[in-house]
């Protein structure tokens, strides 16, 4: 019997395979878009032929690809095009951030910016329409907050999209007002929708070149797979499944992409979806919809009241009788179903869900999961295990929140159920990690780094040293458990014989540098499904 050749053959002292916990030395042979064995160099060069490309890593690690299970693939690329304002530390700083930016893209018929937090800034105010005015007078502009569930809009954006002193709330979302009954510049959840869809309204030609900025950036970062979730009905108009399907067809998909479109009811729109997509590298994998908004503004759904405001504890964007029939409904045709959860309340209300459906059409394996988990009840913290739940969870979001600000929204009893990796894990649920790019940057290191060390933005504080994990577990949350988590874990996730060739190379080996060197980390070669799609210009290839 003839040994296969191999059209790639990559070995290093440093090879995770996701099957140990540390890595080993090992090389890994492809051929086509499959690894055909893993083993010693030794063992693997009898796959080397004449053309075989050999790349030696030496002590530089390699592991499976990164597979983001939470991002918005369309609205990060608009984004990654935007004014960025994270590192505002006041208004006057994030206006001229803006003021600057504006003037650099004068063509451009909206000024887009995103990841402001007024929670950083030095007064903690939130800002108005009027202080934009004065730096973008001329143009619609609209900043989305660092949580992406509310927006900061100018005078022009108001006017474009109708609103007025007469408009009244959309279900589910709020327009601010300032004392004299005006908009204040503030629109929260689905009364961001009339201004977006405006914003967003691109061509075929630039959407086209906005998807291949997002591909060539995550193949620059390792992320081989990604989750494209549902992001509200005011991005749904960015969302183009066709336009994906044609870079498939011509070969330029360089990520798979798994889409989980709107659970909203029509289940025969979802079923057509998912027949239409159903390739290895890119198919409808379930639903995915909200239940709650977020903490800071006391969006998100809570069983008791807000420390700080107690005549609310938020609400549920859709009636919780809804939510359960609609799961119920498709989990009987075989959708897993994803909720957004960010408040206790939020999170009761996907659990209570979730055990309908097994209640009313029996068990089975459904990977359902909730996104987020923010907030968690200890009482709900087993029914991960229980109901086989899958735990979807970005660990730098604890430190876009600022802690202060986060702690005073929800109270000092609830404090310690906040981001409760480690208490998760202990309690058997599994773990997927992501981005929730572009809410957070498209670089799976620093979520990585977050998780095993749990400094927040300070740089220094630590937010509950007890809920750290270790690299390993980290690593293999954010690759077979996100394989795991959609039904590909005989496929993706770990570096075996048999398995998609989809590898991620990084310049050092993790486990053996200092922690906070981590986040800084770069990738030196990205292979999907066999191909390399990224590679840093010195990567040295023997023949």
């Amino acid at each position: 019997m003839t040994t296969q050749t191999a059209d790639l053959i990559v070995s290093s002292n440093a090879v995770f395979t996701g099957l140990s916990d540390r890595p080993e030395p090992a090389a890994i042979a492809i051929a086509g878009n499959r690894i055909i064995a893993v083993g010693s160099k030794e063992e693997i060069s009898k796959y080397a032929g004449e053309e075989t490309k050999r790349y030696d890593f030496q002590d530089q690690l390699v592991m499976p690809g990164f597979h983001d299970f939470h991002l918005h693939v369309m609205h990060g690329a608009v984004m990654m095009e935007s004014a960025m304002l994270f590192s505002a530390r006041s208004e006057a700083e994030a206006l001229e951030i803006i003021r600057e930016f504006a003037q650099a893209k004068p063509n451009e018929p909206w000024v887009i910016g995103a990841v402001w937090d007024a929670g950083y800034w030095d007064t903690q105010r939130l800002p108005n329409r009027y202080s934009l005015d004065r730096v973008v007078p001329d143009r619609p502009a609209i900043m989305f907050h660092a949580e992406g569930h509310y927006v900061w809009v100018n005078s022009k954006a108001l006017e474009i999209a109708g609103i007025d002193r007469n408009t009244e709330d959309p279900a589910f979302g709020i327009i601010g007002k300032d004392e004299t009954g005006e908009p204040d510049g503030l629109l929260y959840e689905k009364a961001m929708g009339a201004v977006v869809k405006h914003a967003y309204h691109f061509t075929k030609a630039k959407k086209q070149e906005l998807f291949k900025n997002f591909l060539a950036h995550a193949a620059s970062l390792g992320v081989t797979a990604v989750h494209d979730l549902f992001a509200t009905e005011l991005m749904d108009m960015l969302t183009d499944y066709e336009l994906f399907k044609e870079f498939e067809d011509t070969g330029e998909l360089t990520a798979r992409l798994h889409l989980w479109p709107a659970l909203d009811g029509d289940l025969e729109r979802a079923k057509r979806l998912r027949e239409t997509y159903q390739s290895d590298k890119l198919r409808v994998s379930g639903l995915k919809q909200f239940i709650d908004g977020v903490i800071t503004a006391r969006t998100a759904y809570l069983l008791e009241p807000y420390a700080d405001q107690p005549d609310t504890r938020g609400e549920t964007s859709f009636p919780p009788e809804t939510i359960k029939k609609w799961v119920v409904e498709a989990d009987k045709e075989g959708f897993s179903i994803r909720f957004h959860a960010i408040g206790d309340g939020a999170i009761r209300l996907a659990f209570d869900a979730y055990e309908e459906a097994q209640k009313t059409n029996g068990k089975r394996d459904s990977r359902h999961s909730i996104e987020h988990v923010e907030v968690i009840h200890p009482d709900d913290i087993p029914r991960f295990k229980e109901l086989d739940v899958t735990a979807s969870m970005q660990p730098d979001h604890f430190a876009m929140s600022e802690r202060g600000v986060y702690t005073e929204r929800i109270g000092l009893a609830r404090e310690p159920h906040v981001f409760s990796i480690n208490t998760l894990q202990q309690a058997g649920a599994r773990l997927a990690f992501g981005t929730d790019f572009p809410i957070d940057i498209l670089q799976p290191l620093l979520q990585v780094y977050r998780a095993v060390t749990r400094i927040d933005s300070s740089g220094k504080n630590v937010w509950h040293s007890h809920e750290r994990i270790s690299l390993a577990d980290a690593l293999k949350a954010y690759t077979a458990g996100s394989a795991y988590g959609t039904f590909r874990e005989h496929e993706l996730g770990t570096l075996e014989a048999g398995k998609l060739a989809d590898i991620a190379v990084l310049e050092r080996n993790l486990f053996a540098i200092p922690v906070e060197e981590i986040p800084d980390t770069k990738v030196r070669l990205t292979i999907f499904d066999g191909k390399v799609v990224f590679e840093q210009a010195e990567t040295l290839v023997e023949k």
